[in-house]
């Protein structure tokens, strides 16, 4: 089953999770180069029970699947429910591969999770660093759970010649994004906060930890070219980082979102609330050797871009 290019004009791609945030930009990237794509959502097809994985390959037809449906969140989130995120990721990806394998579809691309890193791994993350040590605590079930099918997809190509491959992104960011301040990511969850606050006319606003812990974000209009770079033009078993090589602390953070907010109050940390893993940065150089892929935004016009969708969107950011 392995091969050697898959261009996607013409071919049938189902993406799961084809309707949250990031599946929205990939089935838009996968239709612009000509797919027949199908985002698929937990409303269409339940991916943790098999007879709906089978239901919806027999029904499709895919010539690839790629798999972005998770369930996901923040530290909060990821406290609050981690049977849950190991679970219910685990047995998505788990019997989504092997119902692949058993239907024969031509390649399949998993998406893995920058916390499936070990917890103090060295800067920059190296793929090879991926077993060096246990994730950070807060959210390892979620982090191993996706870890997990990294070693299905090497098994299964092992001994069956499936071709899978494992993307692994940092924290995405961009319009459409989930802004629910419990259960959404940093950034989302700091805009939300800082545009609020000035609306409130609120003299402060506060933040979790103490700002010093640092990460890495990519626009997600440039994971989903990723995605579709690597479903085109990469078979190899070793997983791909994918990220903007930019590392930035917390605390320079809030500064540059209560800046493009237009926020002037004070920030306040609540050392009370974790921090999570100390510090994140990938090395991108094999996902730029293997498939030609580079970042492209710019941190600064990627954050305006997402203040300005949140402005306009209120109603709906709100509810979701």
């Amino acid at each position: 089953m392995l091969g050697s290019q898959l261009l996607v004009k013409d071919k049938t791609v189902v993406v799961t999770g084809g309707t949250g945030f990031l599946g929205t930009y990939v089935a838009r990237e996968f239709e612009g180069a000509g797919a027949r794509v199908f985002p698929v959502g937990h409303q269409t097809y339940d991916l943790r029970h098999r007879d709906e994985i089978d239901r919806m390959l027999a029904e499709l037809r895919p010539d690839a699947v790629v798999h972005l449906a998770a369930v996901v969140g923040g530290i909060g989130a990821n406290q609050a429910s981690p049977g849950r995120f190991f679970y219910e990721n685990a047995i998505m990806g788990i019997e989504l591969l092997e119902a692949c394998r058993v239907s024969e579809v031509a390649k399949v691309v998993v998406a893995g999770t920058v916390c499936a890193y070990p917890k103090f791994t060295p800067i920059p993350f190296r793929e090879d660093d991926l077993w060096n040590g246990y994730p950070e605590e807060t959210n390892a079930p979620y982090g191993l759970a996706k870890k997990m099918l990294l070693v299905q997809a090497q098994a299964y190509r092992e001994e069956y010649g499936t071709n899978a491959i494992c993307l692994f992104p940092v924290n995405l960011y961009g319009p459409g994004d989930n802004f629910d301040v419990e259960r959404g990511h940093v950034i989302p969850g700091m805009i939300r906060k800082f545009v609020e606050a000035t609306e409130a006319g609120q003299p402060s606003v506060s933040l979790w930890g103490d700002g010093s812990p640092t990460r890495e974000f990519l626009y997600v209009a440039d994971a989903a070219r990723a995605f579709r770079l690597a479903l085109e033009s990469y078979d190899g078993a070793e997983p791909v980082n994918l990220g903007s090589g930019e590392e930035i602390s917390i605390r320079d953070l809030a500064e540059r979102v209560r800046t493009a907010v237009g926020f002037t109050g004070a920030i306040e940390w609540d050392t009370s609330r974790p921090n999570g893993q100390p510090r994140r940065k990938l090395d991108t150089s094999r996902a730029q050797e293997r498939f030609g892929f580079r970042a492209e935004t710019t941190f600064k016009h990627g954050l305006a871009e997402t203040v300005q969708w949140y402005r306009a969107h209120r109603g709906t950011a709100d509810a979701l």
